[in-house]
């Protein structure tokens, strides 16, 4: 099962890098798949990679259920 997780774009260098905040945790994903996307979109990640932009409102919703089941998701709850 593939799983793709809510990220918020917090800046994107001129290689279509991003820097993307994952539950407090930043990381580096490529938006060559969603070239639309812009600091300040949420962005699901998969494997490195923004796959889609979606509403802040999904994203919300997503990683509040990461938050509820964190042993599933190795995060820890703050």
């Amino acid at each position: 099962m593939c799983l793709a997780i809510p990220a918020k774009i917090a800046s994107i260098d001129e290689n279509n890098l991003a820097t993307v905040d994952i539950l407090g945790v930043t990381r580096q994903a490529s938006i060559d798949l969603t070239p639309q996307a812009q600091v300040g979109d949420y962005v699901l990640v998969h494997a490195g990679f923004a796959i889609e932009v979606v509403s802040e409102e999904h994203a919300q919703e997503t990683l509040d259920l990461i938050r509820e089941f964190p042993e599933l998701a190795d995060v820890e709850t703050a």
